[in-house]
């Protein structure tokens, strides 16, 4: 569903050069926080990988991938749709000890993404994967992860307040969570995007759990690929983002599937073709490590904390002429 806000009145806090500057503070000043919260260490991490490693996305599974030839080598290599698969993998093959982790720039190319106000087919995000022990596998475990990256965002949002007064912090004390099925109940004439708005308007930062999870409807509340994240176990940052009446989604997270939730998991939606994938018979016969991770949108995060109206405002990417042409009749100019 295409999002294309056209805000009236709508002038930039910050001018270009104020905006390439404070794009690089929040960048630097993020990633080093994040780093030190959750003990990470950053690592480099490919753009593209071959199809028989089975490490890339599938995502929702309809999303076509990026593939090209590649001089000597023997199978077409495709764009990394996400990094879940080969962070864990990278855990097991670096030898990272148990309450260590790692994290990387990931970059990519969505090309049937729907190119708006807030998605654009170039992706870049922090990707993080932290490895944990079984009984870790826990929802207080997942709360109190989530709790140390809210306060790092926090802690962003006051630093590039004070480097750029003009930018007010809007963040709450605290983050809520809360679970789809709750969220469903709390409003069940609403639909999932709605519903979403409706409880970041009330709480300003929320955590909604058990994404995939299905619904009184028979439908989950969005969809979440079968086989990295255990529904039960993971969730959406959410803020409320008053400058386009929006909830605004900057983090998809979560504790990974585990030799038994990756293969209920895979049946539940059919997709028993997975099977033979490498990553999975890795993940059934425990070759690698338990963990939790996630991405964080790099341009989401500087499009909410410099309060930008597109998110074309804080990264330079491609977008439909007469989308360009109605965004500047507004003021909004994309970089």
């Amino acid at each position: 569903m295409k999002r294309l806000f056209l805000k009236e009145n709508y002038n930039s806090i910050l001018n270009l050069e104020e905006t390439e500057q404070a794009i690089k503070f929040v960048k630097d000043t993020f990633e080093k926080s994040l780093a030190k919260a959750l003990q990470l260490t950053r690592v480099s991490a490919p753009l593209f990988v071959l199809p028989s490693t089975g490490l890339n996305d599938e995502l929702n599974g309809t999303e076509r991938r990026v593939r090209f030839e590649i001089k000597g080598i023997n199978e077409p290599a495709e764009i990394i749709q996400s990094l879940a698969k080969w962070k864990r993998n990278a855990l097991a093959r670096y030898h990272f000890p148990v309450d260590s982790g790692l994290y990387t720039d990931m970059n990519a190319i969505r090309r049937d993404e729907d190119l708006d106000s807030l998605h654009s087919a170039y992706v870049d995000q922090w990707d993080w994967e932290k490895i944990i022990i079984k009984e870790e596998r826990t929802t207080e475990y997942l709360k109190k992860t989530v709790e140390q990256i809210y306060q790092v965002l926090k802690s962003t949002e006051r630093k590039i307040h004070r480097k750029f007064p003009k930018l007010k912090a809007v963040l709450p004390k605290n983050i809520y969570f809360i679970t789809t099925k709750e969220l469903e109940a709390l409003y069940p004439e609403l639909t999932p995007y709605e519903r979403e708005k409706s409880i970041c308007k009330e709480k300003g930062a929320v955590f909604l759990m058990q994404i995939g999870v299905l619904l009184s409807n028979g439908k989950p509340h969005d969809g979440r690929a079968s086989d990295y994240d255990d529904w039960e176990l993971n969730g959406d940052l959410l803020v409320y983002y008053e400058e386009l009446d929006i909830a605004l989604e900057l983090s998809s997270m979560g504790i990974r599937v585990d030799e038994n939730s990756i293969i209920k998991q895979i049946k539940e939606k059919h997709e028993e073709h997975k099977m033979d994938n490498p990553y999975v018979q890795d993940v059934i016969h425990i070759r690698l490590p338990y963990t939790i991770g996630g991405g964080i949108g790099q341009s989401r995060l500087c499009m909410f904390l410099l309060k930008k109206a597109h998110i074309g405002e804080v990264q330079s990417a491609i977008w439909p002429k007469e989308d360009i042409e109605s965004l500047l009749k507004n003021n909004i100019f994309l970089l």
